[in-house]
């Protein structure tokens, strides 16, 4: 199995005591993930990257992202790390309220909604616990 060393560890969220900032966008979150996945596997080459499963977890990382910081009142927290699970994705946000599982009305292109379900269908497990202002989505996408 991957060990989970703490080199092998992207933790930004103020719970955690990590020095790193919280990513200002999805596509830092992505990035911290990329570089998570190239230091667990000791390099990600073009192929590996084109790879279902690696793109799978920097979707779920940007859909989970961009919720907190659209619809969460931003962003307050983010962790990823490796387990023997698979990606085990954190993210922090400023809005204690649950996302609404709802399927898109069908002909609504750029409407939004799809998202949520989509984060549903890629991950292994998926929990949201609110706590006091805000709320944790805990995400974990298989690798294996």
């Amino acid at each position: 199995m991957h060990s989970t060393s703490p080199e092998h560890q992207a933790e930004t969220s103020p719970a955690y005591g990590a020095a790193a900032p919280v990513p200002r966008s999805a596509g830092e979150a992505r990035d911290a993930v990329t570089r998570l996945l190239a230091a667990e596997f000791n390099e990600l080459s073009d192929e590996i990257l084109s790879n279902v499963v690696v793109a799978d977890a920097l979707l779920v990382t940007s859909e989970i992202v961009t919720n907190a910081l659209r619809h969460g009142g931003g962003l307050t927290g983010f962790s990823a790390r490796v387990t023997d699970g698979g990606l085990r994705l954190v993210v922090d946000d400023a809005d204690p309220r649950h996302p609404v599982l709802q399927e898109p009305v069908p002909g609504s292109v750029g409407e939004g909604g799809y998202g949520w379900p989509l984060v549903h269908r890629l991950t292994a497990r998926l929990s949201v616990t609110s706590h006091g202002s805000g709320k944790r989505i805990v995400a974990v996408v298989s690798l294996y």
